[in-house]
């Protein structure tokens, strides 16, 4: 499967990234635009735990190539429910083809089949859902 953005109602763990979307903007209305991203991560972690959802902060995924494990890893900001991964942005530019490409590797690399990008910079909350 290749991967792309998701922009219909046809994509999986629909449920579950509703939920996390909604987070995020409940996040966004209290919090504004402006802030660096850390503070947005330091929400969505609050919100997590009060919520009672199963999350993973700065999960460091490893790069299997053909028999071995790479040394280098990436961090993801979040894997939420064991299937989601949640970026956060704080980017006036917006959401851009490294970040989306970013997460697509964070895909390939967990295991999980859809991201979410949330970008927290502009006035309305910009959201990107990505499916590999």
């Amino acid at each position: 499967m290749s991967p792309e953005t998701a922009n219909n109602n046809d994509y999986p763990l629909q449920e579950l990234t509703s939920r996390i979307i909604g987070l995020g903007i409940e996040i966004h209305k209290t919090l504004g635009a402006g802030f660096l991203e850390i503070v947005y991560k330091d929400a969505f972690e609050y919100e997590f735990t009060v919520n009672q959802i199963l999350f993973a902060r700065e999960e460091e995924l490893k790069i299997s190539y053909k028999t071995t494990i790479l040394k280098h890893t990436f961090y993801a900001d979040f894997i939420v429910f064991d299937n989601v991964i949640l970026e956060i942005k704080a980017k006036e530019g917006g959401i851009a083809e490294e970040d989306y490409a970013q997460t697509i590797n964070y895909l390939k690399c967990s295991g999980c089949k859809i991201g979410l990008i949330l970008n927290f910079a502009k006035l309305k909350l910009e959201i990107k859902r990505v499916i590999y």
